[in-house]
């Protein structure tokens, strides 16, 4: 059965999967997690987005340091969970993190996000760079707490790392033969055959 995506902001995912909208959602933790059981998928490098003319696009990697003093912009939909973060916010908080990637086009400040949304608002305009003492941002998979559906539970076992053919998946796929392996299993069948079919005493005798 194919899958259906559906993209839903990052502050709803948790509720889709409550609501019953969606069976499965990609979530940025931390989160709300409550009623939902979640499985860990990898964790995001952290950068921070600037105009390709700052000064900080100098270097190939910042550290927290570099952003002291330097204008930070925080959209309402920020997810990076970074206590004390450095730089200074702007007072003025955008909406989304789309809004806010104009704002730095426009010269407002930077913007610190999960590398994946940098590149997801990538502009020529704009460059970023992976801040290397910065908290990294994890991704997880969750889904309602308790059993589930039948393809449901399918799907989230093959994110744990079982095969389609474990136990807890469909029945056991017998692999594909190779040519060779056929051809070894045809002659073999063929000299069973004939052993069958000769009668005892058939054997050729020698001369008196």
């Amino acid at each position: 059965m194919p899958l259906q995506l559906h993209a839903v902001a990052a502050a709803d995912a948790a509720d889709a999967v409550r609501d019953g909208i969606v069976d499965v959602a990609l979530l940025r933790l931390p989160s709300d997690t409550s009623g939902l059981a979640t499985i860990p998928l990898y964790e995001e490098t952290t950068v921070a987005v600037v105009p390709t003319d700052h000064l900080l696009t100098a270097l190939d990697e910042i550290t927290a340091a570099d952003l002291d003093g330097e204008p930070i912009l925080l959209p309402l939909d920020h997810v990076v969970a970074w206590t004390d973060a450095p730089g200074e916010p702007v007072e003025h908080r955008p909406e989304t993190t789309g809004d806010a990637i104009e704002l730095v086009a426009a010269g407002m400040g930077a913007l610190v996000v999960p590398q994946s949304l940098a590149r997801l608002h990538h502009r020529k305009d704009l460059t970023y760079r992976p801040i290397v003492d910065a908290p990294t941002c994890p991704v997880a998979l969750a889904f309602p707490d308790g059993p589930q559906p039948a393809l449901v539970e399918e799907f989230i076992g093959i994110v744990r790392g079982r095969k389609p053919g474990s136990s807890r998946g469909q029945a056991q796929v017998t692999p594909k033969r190779t040519a060779r392996e056929k051809t070894l299993a045809k002659q073999a069948a063929r000299a069973a055959a004939g052993k069958v079919a000769r009668k005892p005493g058939s054997a050729k005798r020698g001369r008196r």
